[in-house]
């Protein structure tokens, strides 16, 4: 394997190709910043295709032949990998993804700007709008494509597309993060954003023709939110290249990025997966340290004490910020000794509006149970396990101080593919709620292969088939 490596960001370019002799590279010195140095490397074990078997199995033939260890250890919020295949059979399959020809039936079934569909260009280096109102007319859509030079970026099209649902559905398993996508389709000559970061960890996938693509030094790296940035302040960039059919290319988060397509081509359409908006330890931290707050106050007779008279008033003394300190270190080591971190929101937000399971037909499986009903002899196993959590929170059906902690199982089983990453569409939870005393059983459950319902880890033979038939009725076990 051959790469080539620069001063920042480190770039790995590989260049792969059906099956033949590898021929060396030209030489084995760095070279400057832009372009990069393209290799080409035999692809080890024939044409690169989608394995589906697991969620990473999935990942790691998207990135093909990049292995899983490797990606995390030298690229994953580290530098761009750009991977350039000469793979006829993988290109045919991502052009089936999505394509500029889809447009037309998808407008048919009532996508509206802004919400679905949104149609810009770049122009001075600026981002110009050219969404109508309402309802999109793929005629209109079309003639401002070809006429205004226009790029039309379609949102989140796993909604319709079953293949990018089946393909955003086991990363989503895999990351346990939401899987967004947006479709770029820019005509030849134009281009569409101007230079800006995002949030977001990014995946591109060439789907159609060719786009030119230039990548600049970060000035926020792993940015925590969009922005856009004046060509002025970049500077030259330090990665420069052209994505074809079937060629893979990740950056991390506040990556500063702008593309075009080449004029004199056919248009390009490219597919943007994105993943890990506000999952960082920061976000984490965030979501868990007050309900780890909350139940050391219960215990702990400093913490319910009075503020000092005024502080809100004042400017925060170099005494009270000494107290903040000294609870901040007594949380710490309370934290050491925590089985159960309460989450207030980041995993509860993730099953309600992540993609339900990808199923063939009417996905019967997911909202009616099937097979023997469970009863205290039967051999149960979970399933669906990827699409389910288990959290402890507060019982809400009670106010007063003891606040007594309850089992959450969540699940995305009834989640609605249409509404997927649409942010402003009303979305509920789905799951069950049981008392901490049925955590242990509970584990047995996700724990094992199959368990017998008489070996749960209850007091009462009622209690333990109570807890199956409430499971298999949400269709979280099936009977073995």
């Amino acid at each position: 394997m051959f790469s080539c490596r620069f001063a920042f960001p480190h770039c790995f370019v590989l260049k792969t190709t059906m099956p033949k002799k590898a021929k060396p590279a030209e030489n084995g010195k760095e070279e400057g910043p832009a372009p990069c140095k393209q290799v080409k490397v035999a692809a080890a074990g024939g044409p690169c295709t989608l394995n589906f078997d697991s969620p990473s199995d999935l990942f790691e033939s998207l990135i093909s032949p990049i292995k899983t260890e490797t990606f995390f250890q030298e690229f994953w919020e580290q530098k761009p990998l750009l991977i350039q295949r000469d793979d006829p059979a993988l290109a045919t399959y991502y052009q089936s993804l999505f394509r500029l020809s889809d447009l037309k039936s998808l407008c048919s079934r009532g996508m509206y700007y802004g919400r679905d569909i949104n149609v810009c260009r770049c122009v001075n280096g600026k981002k110009k709008v050219l969404n109508k109102d309402g309802k999109v007319h793929f005629l209109q859509l079309r003639k401002d494509f070809d006429q205004k030079r226009a790029t039309i970026q379609f949102h989140q099209p796993q909604r319709f597309k079953d293949e990018l649902w089946r393909i955003q559905e086991k990363l989503e398993c895999y990351f346990g993060s939401l899987v967004g996508s947006n479709v770029y389709i820019t005509p030849a000559g134009s281009q569409g954003l101007p230079p800006h970061y995002d949030d977001v960890e990014v995946f591109i996938l060439q789907l159609e023709g060719e786009k030119r693509w230039r990548l600049y030094q970060p000035t926020v790296p792993l940015a925590r939110e969009y922005s856009v940035e004046a060509e002025g302040r970049i500077g030259r960039p330090a990665h420069e290249f052209t994505l074809k059919p079937g060629d893979f290319l990740y950056f991390p988060r506040g990556t500063i990025h702008q593309a075009d397509t080449p004029p004199g081509l056919a248009h390009s359409a490219h597919l943007t997966i994105s993943t890990y908006q506000n999952n960082s330890w920061g976000d984490f931290l965030l979501d868990t340290i007050s309900g780890l707050v909350f139940d050391t106050a219960k215990e702990d007779l400093e913490l319910r004490g009075g503020l000092p008279r005024q502080l809100l008033l004042v400017e925060t003394t170099a005494v009270a910020r000494r107290r903040l300190s000294g609870f901040l270190r007594m949380l710490a080591d309370r934290l050491e000794g925590t089985k159960e971190l309460l989450s207030a929101d980041m995993k509860k937000d993730f099953v309600m509006n992540r993609l339900p399971p990808y199923y063939v037909g009417d996905g019967a499986e997911l909202s009616t149970p099937g097979g023997q009903l469970p009863r205290l002899d039967s051999i149960v196993r979970l399933q669906f396990k990827d699409h389910i959590i288990l959290t402890v929170g507060p019982d809400p059906d009670r106010s007063d101080e003891t606040q007594e902690k309850m089992v959450y199982i969540y699940h995305s089983l009834k989640n609605r593919r249409e509404t997927h990453m649409m942010g402003n569409e009303e979305t509920e939870s789905h799951g069950l709620r049981f008392p901490l005393s049925h955590m242990d059983a509970l584990r047995q459950i996700w724990n094992t292969t199959a368990i017998s319902v008489k070996d749960l880890n209850l007091t009462t033979d009622e209690e333990k088939e109570s807890l199956a038939l409430a499971l298999w009725t949400e269709c979280l076990i099936q009977v073995v």
